[in-house]
């Protein structure tokens, strides 16, 4: 059985199909571990959703900003001035309730012992050990779950608090989770979230630091796979693998297999 992961796809559907044919990926004994940000800039979002849906266990994935932003709009819950037209498309399709549906009871971390790899979409903040950030993901998972879960995601938007404490409680400690897990580029040199840059990283002296060279992380000796930052690009390294490469602007949509190797492949985007 291979493994692979693969960065956001935001609604590429095509360069997504192209990929999983060069990988001869082969649902019956494959998986493919999606980084989230399934829907939103690209053309065929309710198509992308669809696809990734009827994979079944086949596909693993976990939930990026844009999707929970799907989420929202899909409770007419409009906190930002995004444009929505490639998300509203889902909503007026048959089957785009059902697909409302599936997409909240997905995680918000996958974690795979035998691999001893974790994915998350964006990043782990450095005071969270595996096992920490596994529990905290869950909290938000019962939220998205429950019967009332349009309540918590009108209180979902907002960049505080943006400092970890273990005394967090309610929604304050719902939105630092979700925007942690979903959000996180770099943190402040104090370790608090810093939502303003999402160019490449900036050297120390700038104030600021990426998420994974946080001094002291609990969460080191495990691999970390993760996509949310486009112009940071492709990292393979032995603890680090970050997989969005910016197909929806262009660049490539790029797979790395975690269970041997690493072997890269990609295709080109942009057509």
């Amino acid at each position: 059985m291979a493994q692979y992961a693969i960065g956001d796809l935001q609604g590429c559907y095509e360069p997504f199909r192209r990929l999983l044919d060069k990988l001869a990926f082969d649902p019956a004994k494959d998986r493919v571990w999606l980084t989230g940000d399934l829907v939103n800039r690209g053309p065929k979002s309710g198509k992308t959703l669809r696809f990734v849906k009827s994979l079944g266990e086949a596909a693993i994935t976990v939930l990026g900003n844009h999707d929970l932003h799907l989420l929202a709009i899909a409770n007419d819950i409009n906190a930002t001035n995004r444009k929505n037209d490639s998300l509203r498309e889902i909503l007026v399709d048959d089957g785009g309730a059902e697909l409302i549906d599936w997409l909240r009871m997905q995680p918000l971390a996958h974690y795979s012992p035998k691999l001893n790899t974790l994915m998350v979409h964006a990043g782990i903040p450095p005071q969270w050990t595996v096992k920490k950030t596994l529990r905290r993901a869950k909290e938000v998972e019962r939220a998205l779950r429950a019967d009332n879960y349009v309540e918590f995601l009108k209180q979902m938007y907002g960049d505080l608090p943006d400092e970890w404490s273990g005394t967090l409680r309610g929604e304050a400690r719902l939105r630092y989770i979700v925007n942690a897990l979903t959000r996180m580029r770099m943190l402040t040199l104090d370790q608090r979230l810093e939502f303003s840059h999402n160019g490449p990283p900036v050297p120390a002296s700038a104030g600021l630091k990426p998420w994974f060279e946080a001094s002291n992380a609990k969460w080191r000796g495990t691999r970390i796979v993760f996509g949310h930052w486009s112009a940071l690009g492709l990292v393979v390294e032995n603890d680090l693998i970050a997989v969005d490469t910016g197909c929806v602007w262009g660049r490539q949509l790029t797979a790395v297999r975690l269970d041997k190797g690493p072997q890269v492949v990609d295709v080109q985007c942009g057509e």
